[in-house]
């Protein structure tokens, strides 16, 4: 596949893996709503049962572990940091979750939900980037925090 600048909404899976590294089970990301470069973008993640960690977590009453949906709004800010570089990871770069501040849960997330995940940059310098960052379930906010990413070369990365 062939990415170009800017890139066609919404944005769906085959593409999405142009832009990160990770593949099932810990692709957060099934769809980008929308992306406007150096700024925001809203993307969406389906929870079914068939995730796999809803097998131990928790037995008969499965709840999306917190630490998965930190790491969704990392991918998404990921991505929007490709799309604001124009950069892509077969282009030898990475970005690598850096820090979290301001983590907060507000809602059970289980399987049925539609998480609907958004990164807003608050700074980039350097190469590092900062994103306030929240998950929601319809109206209801589930997860926030701010993240920071940083770039790397791949070869430095290994």
């Amino acid at each position: 596949m062939s990415i170009t600048f800017p890139v066609a909404m919404p944005m769906y899976v085959e593409t999405i893996r142009e832009f990160l590294p990770q593949r099932y089970p810990f692709l957060m990301v099934d769809r980008v709503l929308s992306v406007e470069p150096g700024k925001s973008i809203v993307a969406i993640k389906n929870v079914t049962v068939n995730e796999e960690f809803f097998e131990g977590h928790f037995p008969g009453m499965p709840v999306m572990p917190g630490v998965l949906m930190l790491e969704a709004m990392a991918q998404v800010s990921g991505i929007l940091g490709f799309i604001t570089e124009e950069k892509l990871p077969a282009d030898g770069f990475i970005y690598l979750f850096a820090g979290v501040d301001k983590l907060r849960f507000k809602r059970r997330v289980i399987p049925g939900d539609t998480l609907t995940i958004s990164a807003e940059i608050i700074t980039s310098k350097q190469k590092i980037y900062k994103f306030a960052c929240q998950v929601r379930v319809g109206d209801e906010l589930a997860a926030s925090a701010e993240i920071m990413v940083i770039e790397q070369n791949v070869e430095i990365a290994k």
